[in-house]
């Protein structure tokens, strides 16, 4: 289904950040439950577990690439867009492909890597895009209060 997106209103930089702090929360409890799973599966096949743990680090860098994927994907928010009331729709207004959501993804490391300038993009780009935005063909908007 695509959605006007035209006159929609776009979020300011503060709530792009304080849907991200909501969503850190629950990428570092996903991230508890892999750390946890990890040892207690090492301890109960005797395993060392002081040892390199490179399926653990694996799971680290995977599983933030799957959790905001599989939102973005399948309705376009993450709890903390939901509670911030941000949607994320392709630039022609429908739903984000697995392609776009991975190229946000990970151009959204590259925004923050590069000391947020591509978060703070948002504040001089003509159409409030951050970098990870135009890399994907992405944006956000703002969703009317249910």
């Amino acid at each position: 289904m695509q959605a006007n997106i035209n006159n929609a209103a776009l979020p300011s930089l503060w709530r792009r950040l304080a849907a991200i702090f909501y969503d850190s929360w629950l990428v570092a409890a996903i991230w508890l439950l892999g750390a946890t799973a990890d040892t207690v599966t090492r301890a109960a096949l005797g395993l060392d577990t002081t040892g390199s743990h490179l399926a653990l680090q694996t799971f680290w860098l995977v599983a933030p690439a799957l959790f905001f994927g599989w939102f973005w994907t399948h309705g376009g928010q993450t709890l903390g867009m939901r509670a911030w009331r941000l949607k994320l729709l392709d630039r022609g207004g429908t739903p984000v492909t697995w392609s776009q959501a991975l190229r946000r993804y990970f151009g959204a490391w590259l925004s923050l890597l590069a000391f947020g300038l591509g978060y703070l993009w948002i504040w001089i780009d003509r159409d409030r895009l951050a970098w990870h935005d135009r890399l994907s063909g992405t944006r956000l908007v703002i969703v009317a209060r249910n």
